[in-house]
């Protein structure tokens, strides 16, 4: 590594949300159950919700606003994905556990193009991180766990994510890729835990046009309100509203602990929808 990477690489901020005001919101609705069992992925469009599922299948969804009804799907050509977009005529979506990002057939689910992922890589710890979260919603209100889960269980040495990856492989862990993604203007924005970090990609040429840290450790769905961009964190259990041009973070949402653990998150006509990687589809008014 040259010097001024290094010194680039040191100087990287860490950001302070202690003092960033509260947005007071509208109560959690647990609207619907996902299409799918495990949805980590969502994407608002005037057609629908799209849902991207990271279970078997790794199958995307459009399903109305008001009941969840299925409007059309498909298995996609992607590994344990998290994070869909529609950029009006295919889907973009995050290949997790291959660190790439696929731009997909919205009818087939087939690939078009793939993409690696910039900052994929093992997850790491650091001083100061929040602990680890799981979804506090009852047992009896999930989606039923696919039956695909439990053999995945049993051979850990493949299967395992997020932290533990690089705690139980060692220096096989391969590492995971890109969470949220959204569509603006021509540009693909998206964020990537291994690197805490979001990008705004120019599709064409795959070049980093920029890019800005998040807040904490597990930075999952992203969505546009206005100019601005806001980023789950599934651990801090909040979403951060950040100036895009500059990164700063101008305003949160702090979700109670007993309200769905935030995933895939999308905005529409002034409502916050997120999923809860259990089956559950939810919305507050921003």
């Amino acid at each position: 590594m040259k010097r001024r990477e290094f010194l680039a690489l040191a100087a990287a901020p860490v950001l302070d949300t202690s003092r960033v005001a509260v947005r007071k919101t509208g109560k959690v609705e647990m609207v619907y159950k996902s299409p799918t069992p495990r949805p980590n992925g969502l994407q608002a469009t005037k057609e629908g919700l799209w849902v991207i599922d990271q279970s078997a299948g790794s199958r995307a969804s459009l399903v109305t606003w008001k009941e969840g009804k299925l409007l059309q799907g498909c298995e996609t050509e992607t590994d344990r994905p998290s994070g869909i977009t529609f950029d009006g005529e295919a889907l973009w979506i995050g290949s997790t556990y291959s660190r790439e990002i696929v731009r997909c057939d919205a009818r087939t689910g087939k690939a078009v193009k793939r993409n690696f992922t910039p900052g994929a890589g093992v997850i790491y710890k650091m001083a100061g991180d929040p602990p680890g979260r799981s979804s506090p919603v009852p047992e009896h209100m999930r989606q039923p766990a696919p039956p695909a889960e439990s053999t995945r269980s049993q051979n850990k040495g493949q299967q395992v994510g997020g932290f533990q990856q690089g705690e139980q492989m060692g220096s096989r862990a391969l590492g995971t890729g890109a969470h949220g993604q959204e569509w603006r203007d021509g540009k693909l924005w998206f964020c990537v835990p291994p690197s805490r970090m979001v990008y705004r990609m120019d599709p064409a040429t795959w070049i980093v046009e920029k890019q800005f840290p998040v807040a904490g450790n597990r930075p999952h769905g992203i969505g546009w309100e206005g100019k601005y961009l806001w980023v789950t964190d599934s651990n801090l259990n909040a979403f951060h509203k950040h100036d895009p041009e500059t990164g700063e973070i101008v305003e949160k949402i702090q979700l109670d602990d007993k309200d769905p653990l935030p995933h895939g998150m999308t905005i529409w006509q002034g409502m916050l929808w997120y999923c809860d990687d259990v089956g559950i589809i939810c919305r507050l008014k921003m």
